[in-house]
């Protein structure tokens, strides 16, 4: 059995930092504390659109999410979600917009996760990508799966309810697996997929079946997507990834077979690197890495050893 030794594991996977925040979920249901808490002169809130929030740079060169009190915060009832606390019983709400408000001093811009994620820190990122899953559910399950009546939301955000049948829908989060697989010379199945630009390659990644296990999710996916067959499966680390409501679950496999055939229809080209060929890939600008948010980076970087190599750099 492969044991992997993690080099980047004082760097955590972005959005999976502590951030801080207590989601007290236990107060979602007490509407008079949930009252009073917005009624803080030190309650903060902040606006989601779109999957997008405000975000600007203070001084000292940190990029921070827009807030404001909550008695300057723009009307709404219905949408507005309680994320939390912190240390200091600061409590935070996000409140669904159907557009980002202006700014007068035109120096904060609009941001959606895949940018935000890198920039915040731990607090505000854990806030984003909380508000913003929150945001994506209640845009797309207005109305109630078993009988079709609009429902109404409650929990501070966090149920919806059917005021005809009395149904309960929770946040849904589908489980998708991630994968870095490897073969027995060492080398890593990397693809890219048909709307990716030429030469971005990256660890394949899909979705969980119904009764189906995750490890099995794992064999499944390389196959229809590579053609190769997979043995052992290890878990590394999960990350959340609300676009729009999914959480990942990062592996490291092992190839039972090296012949790649991909499926065409989502992986449009995919081969095996060794460190070797990886390196002089980015380096020469050949090969483009995953995205930066992404677990697939971390997954890569387990298998090469070190931080991946930026192009025009010596490693």
């Amino acid at each position: 059995m492969t044991t992997w030794t993690d080099y980047t594991a004082d760097r955590p996977i972005s959005l999976t930092a502590p951030s801080g925040i207590d989601r007290a979920a236990h107060h979602r249901l007490d509407e008079a504390w949930l009252a009073a808490a917005w009624s803080h002169p030190t309650t903060r809130c902040f606006v989601v659109s779109g999957g997008q929030v405000l975000i600007d740079e203070t001084s000292e060169g940190r990029t921070e999410l827009v807030m404001t009190p909550s008695f300057e915060a723009p009307l709404t009832e219905a949408h507005r979600y309680f994320l939390g606390k912190d240390e200091e019983g600061t409590s935070y709400f996000a409140l669904q917009k159907d557009a980002l408000p202006g700014r007068m001093d035109q120096s904060a811009r609009p941001a959606g996760l895949r940018e935000a994620g890198l920039l915040l820190s731990p607090r505000d990122a854990g806030l984003m990508v909380h508000a913003v899953a929150l945001e994506n559910w209640q845009r797309l399950h207005r109305f109630c799966s078993r009988c079709g009546e609009r429902t109404v939301i409650a929990a501070a955000g966090h149920i919806r309810r059917c005021p005809a049948c009395g149904a309960e829908h929770y946040p849904r989060t589908d489980p998708a697996v991630i994968m870095a697989v490897t073969d027995e010379e060492d080398r890593i199945l990397l693809g890219r997929q048909v709307h990716w630009p030429e030469g971005r390659f990256s660890t394949l990644a899909g979705f969980v079946e119904p009764g189906e296990s995750i490890e099995q999710s794992v064999r499944r996916e390389v196959f229809e997507e590579a053609g190769i067959l997979v043995g052992h499966v290890e878990y590394v680390a999960s990350q959340p990834w609300p676009f729009p409501s999914s959480l990942m679950l990062g592996f490291m496999a092992r190839a039972a077979s090296t012949d790649i055939e991909v499926d065409g229809d989502e992986i449009h080209e995919a081969r095996w690197f060794s460190r070797e060929e990886l390196r002089a890939g980015f380096e020469s600008g050949e090969v483009l890495p995953p995205y930066g948010i992404s677990i697939a980076a971390r997954l890569i970087e387990l298998w090469y050893g070190k931080p991946l190599p930026k192009p025009n750099s010596a490693v």
